[in-house]
Protein backbone atom coordinates (compact mmCIF):
# COMPACT_ATOMS: atom_id res chain seq x y z
CA UNK A 1 0.00 0.00 0.00
CA UNK A 2 2.66 2.53 0.55
CA UNK A 3 4.18 1.87 -2.54
CA UNK A 4 0.84 2.66 -4.40
CA UNK A 5 0.30 6.06 -2.00
CA UNK A 6 3.95 7.05 -3.40
CA UNK A 7 3.09 6.23 -6.95
CA UNK A 8 -0.32 8.87 -6.89
CA UNK A 9 1.15 11.20 -5.20
CA UNK A 10 4.08 11.31 -7.77
CA UNK A 11 1.38 11.56 -10.09
CA UNK A 12 -0.21 14.37 -8.41
CA UNK A 13 2.12 16.23 -7.69
CA UNK A 14 3.63 16.55 -11.69
CA UNK A 15 -0.08 16.99 -12.64
CA UNK A 16 0.35 20.32 -10.21
CA UNK A 17 3.14 21.24 -12.00
CA UNK A 18 2.45 20.61 -15.53
CA UNK A 19 -0.58 23.04 -14.84
CA UNK A 20 0.85 25.60 -13.02
CA UNK A 21 3.77 25.82 -15.60
CA UNK A 22 1.37 25.90 -18.50
CA UNK A 23 -0.90 28.63 -17.02
CA UNK A 24 2.19 30.71 -16.01
CA UNK A 25 3.45 29.94 -19.79
CA UNK A 26 0.45 31.58 -20.67
CA UNK A 27 0.20 34.47 -18.57
CA UNK A 28 3.22 35.95 -20.03
CA UNK A 29 2.36 34.93 -23.69
CA UNK A 30 -1.34 35.81 -23.56
CA UNK A 31 -0.86 40.00 -23.09
CA UNK A 32 1.39 40.59 -26.17
CA UNK A 33 -0.57 38.21 -28.49
CA UNK A 34 -4.15 39.36 -27.57
CA UNK A 35 -6.42 39.93 -30.13
CA UNK A 36 -8.96 43.25 -29.76
CA UNK A 37 -12.56 41.20 -29.90
CA UNK A 38 -14.01 44.55 -31.30
CA UNK A 39 -14.07 44.71 -34.69
CA UNK A 40 -12.51 48.10 -36.25
CA UNK A 41 -12.92 49.33 -39.50
CA UNK A 42 -14.29 46.56 -41.22
CA UNK A 43 -18.01 46.14 -42.21
CA UNK A 44 -20.67 43.25 -40.89
CA UNK A 45 -20.69 40.97 -43.97
CA UNK A 46 -19.42 37.94 -45.24
CA UNK A 47 -20.77 34.32 -44.71
CA UNK A 48 -22.11 33.22 -41.74
CA UNK A 49 -22.76 29.37 -40.63
CA UNK A 50 -26.62 29.61 -39.93
CA UNK A 51 -28.65 30.95 -43.02
CA UNK A 52 -30.74 33.02 -40.30
CA UNK A 53 -27.36 35.11 -39.27
CA UNK A 54 -26.72 35.31 -43.17
CA UNK A 55 -30.19 36.49 -43.83
CA UNK A 56 -30.14 38.99 -41.73
CA UNK A 57 -27.09 40.48 -42.09
CA UNK A 58 -26.80 40.32 -46.32
CA UNK A 59 -30.65 41.46 -46.51
CA UNK A 60 -30.98 43.66 -49.80
CA UNK A 61 -33.31 46.44 -47.33
CA UNK A 62 -30.65 46.24 -45.02
CA UNK A 63 -28.53 49.07 -43.56
CA UNK A 64 -25.71 49.23 -45.32
CA UNK A 65 -23.26 52.09 -44.56
CA UNK A 66 -22.10 53.14 -48.25
CA UNK A 67 -19.90 56.04 -47.42
CA UNK A 68 -17.53 56.95 -44.77
CA UNK A 69 -14.50 59.00 -43.32
CA UNK A 70 -10.75 57.68 -43.46
CA UNK A 71 -9.85 55.00 -40.54
CA UNK A 72 -6.91 56.39 -39.40
CA UNK A 73 -7.29 59.54 -38.27
CA UNK A 74 -5.01 62.34 -37.28
CA UNK A 75 -6.13 66.08 -35.74
CA UNK A 76 -4.20 69.07 -34.28
CA UNK A 77 -5.21 69.60 -30.79
CA UNK A 78 -7.44 72.86 -30.67
CA UNK A 79 -8.73 72.13 -34.17
CA UNK A 80 -12.14 70.86 -35.37
CA UNK A 81 -12.49 66.95 -35.92
CA UNK A 82 -14.72 65.72 -38.24
CA UNK A 83 -16.45 62.40 -39.26
CA UNK A 84 -18.95 61.76 -42.03
CA UNK A 85 -21.51 58.62 -42.25
CA UNK A 86 -23.82 57.92 -45.39
CA UNK A 87 -25.85 54.86 -44.82
CA UNK A 88 -29.05 53.49 -46.89
CA UNK A 89 -31.16 50.77 -46.85
CA UNK A 90 -35.30 50.03 -46.36
CA UNK A 91 -36.97 51.35 -44.46
CA UNK A 92 -33.84 54.31 -43.52
CA UNK A 93 -31.28 53.54 -41.50
CA UNK A 94 -30.70 55.33 -38.13
CA UNK A 95 -26.91 55.89 -37.15
CA UNK A 96 -25.69 55.99 -33.80
CA UNK A 97 -22.44 57.38 -32.87
CA UNK A 98 -20.21 55.53 -30.27
CA UNK A 99 -16.59 56.39 -29.07
CA UNK A 100 -14.58 53.69 -27.28
CA UNK A 101 -17.55 51.64 -27.30
CA UNK A 102 -19.70 54.21 -25.49
CA UNK A 103 -22.57 55.74 -27.17
CA UNK A 104 -21.74 59.49 -27.67
CA UNK A 105 -24.97 61.42 -25.94
CA UNK A 106 -24.66 65.63 -26.38
CA UNK A 107 -21.63 67.34 -25.27
CA UNK A 108 -20.47 71.06 -25.22
CA UNK A 109 -18.38 70.04 -28.24
CA UNK A 110 -19.83 67.59 -29.70
CA UNK A 111 -22.38 67.73 -32.37
CA UNK A 112 -24.31 65.60 -34.60
CA UNK A 113 -25.77 66.78 -38.22
CA UNK A 114 -28.04 64.52 -40.35
CA UNK A 115 -29.35 65.11 -43.07
CA UNK A 116 -32.32 62.70 -45.15
CA UNK A 117 -30.52 62.34 -48.39
CA UNK A 118 -32.77 60.07 -50.14
CA UNK A 119 -35.96 57.82 -49.47
CA UNK A 120 -33.99 55.06 -48.65
CA UNK A 121 -30.57 57.00 -47.22
CA UNK A 122 -29.24 58.99 -44.81
CA UNK A 123 -26.02 61.37 -43.43
CA UNK A 124 -24.48 62.20 -40.53
CA UNK A 125 -21.68 64.33 -39.58
CA UNK A 126 -20.47 64.23 -36.13
CA UNK A 127 -18.01 67.45 -35.51
CA UNK A 128 -16.45 67.61 -32.20
CA UNK A 129 -14.78 71.11 -32.23
CA UNK A 130 -12.24 72.22 -30.35
CA UNK A 131 -10.51 68.72 -30.40
CA UNK A 132 -8.68 67.93 -27.12
CA UNK A 133 -6.34 64.91 -25.68
CA UNK A 134 -9.71 63.33 -24.33
CA UNK A 135 -10.77 62.85 -28.44
CA UNK A 136 -8.49 60.66 -29.10
CA UNK A 137 -9.82 57.12 -29.39
CA UNK A 138 -11.77 55.06 -31.35
CA UNK A 139 -15.05 56.31 -33.00
CA UNK A 140 -18.00 54.15 -34.67
CA UNK A 141 -21.07 54.87 -36.56
CA UNK A 142 -23.59 52.39 -36.82
CA UNK A 143 -26.21 52.00 -39.21
CA UNK A 144 -29.31 50.04 -38.44
CA UNK A 145 -32.97 49.67 -39.64
CA UNK A 146 -34.96 46.60 -38.83
CA UNK A 147 -33.14 44.25 -41.16
CA UNK A 148 -29.26 44.48 -40.37
CA UNK A 149 -26.60 46.70 -38.44
CA UNK A 150 -23.52 47.92 -40.48
CA UNK A 151 -20.39 49.74 -38.80
CA UNK A 152 -17.72 51.44 -39.60
CA UNK A 153 -14.75 52.41 -36.76
CA UNK A 154 -12.36 55.68 -36.92
CA UNK A 155 -9.14 56.11 -35.47
CA UNK A 156 -8.14 58.76 -33.99
CA UNK A 157 -4.86 60.25 -32.23
CA UNK A 158 -3.59 64.32 -31.89
CA UNK A 159 -0.78 66.03 -32.71
CA UNK A 160 0.70 69.60 -31.48
CA UNK A 161 0.65 72.21 -34.06
CA UNK A 162 3.80 73.94 -32.85
CA UNK A 163 3.95 77.83 -34.28
CA UNK A 164 7.21 78.64 -35.87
Amino acid sequence: MGFKNIIVAVLITASIFAIISDVSGKRGRGRSRSKSRVQIGLPITGKYRDPESDQYYNHNDGAKIVMASHFDYEYVLGHKIVFVCVARGNPRPQITWYKDGTELYYHYNHHVHEWNVAEDSIKSKLEIDPGTQMDAGVYECSADNKYSIDRRSFKTDFSIAFES
